[in-house]
């Protein structure tokens, strides 16, 4: 049985997986956290827009900012706070009511399961099966773990040679 409805929930470090649900005809959002599931009635590209919103962007330029930084452009892995390192990628078009959008921090292993389908072992040991191929879930990973390293250098490389400029002293 399904637990609570909500009618938002902010995306975490916590966050695993945000993925579509089917009940009753209709399709609802499955927010799998580290200790809890949550369902909200918006869809997964909805949850992943407004947690973009929440720090400072949104789900389009997120997909924008990995545009130009790796030249991604379908499927793109984003960002939704590098300083907590919340790194998602989608597991097919995000225009696709069935895509999920997955943690790429919390992937302990991925394995072909049935039917041409992938299932992720999260580190916490809940698993969760995709109905896209293991070749498309390996090849989201490495791309989002490309995008991950030329973002974080780019970080690092700031920090390190402007450590004394600042934009606005904090008085």
């Amino acid at each position: 049985m399904l637990g609570e409805m909500k009618l938002n929930h902010e995306i975490t470090p916590m966050t695993l997986a945000v993925m579509t649900k089917e009940l009753s005809g209709k399709h609802i959002t499955q927010i799998l956290e580290d200790d809890e599931i949550i369902y909200v009635k918006k869809s997964p590209g909805k949850v992943i827009d407004l947690a973009c919103k929440f720090f400072g962007s949104s789900l389009k330029g997120r997909q924008d900012g990995t545009r130009d930084i790796c030249g991604i452009t379908h499927k793109a892995p984003i960002v939704i706070d590098p300083s907590s390192g919340m790194y998602f990628f989608p597991t097919s078009s995000p225009q696709n009511p069935k895509c999920a959008w997955i943690s790429h921090s919390h992937i302990d292993q991925i394995v072909k399961a049935p039917k041409q389908r992938a299932q992720i072992i999260f580190k916490n040991g809940q698993t969760v099966i995709l109905e896209v191929s293991h070749g498309s879930v390996l090849n989201q990973v490495q791309r989002t773990a490309q995008y991950r390293y030329l973002l974080d250098n780019r970080i690092r490389y700031i920090l390190k040679n402007n450590v004394d400029i600042v934009a606005e002293p904090f008085i």
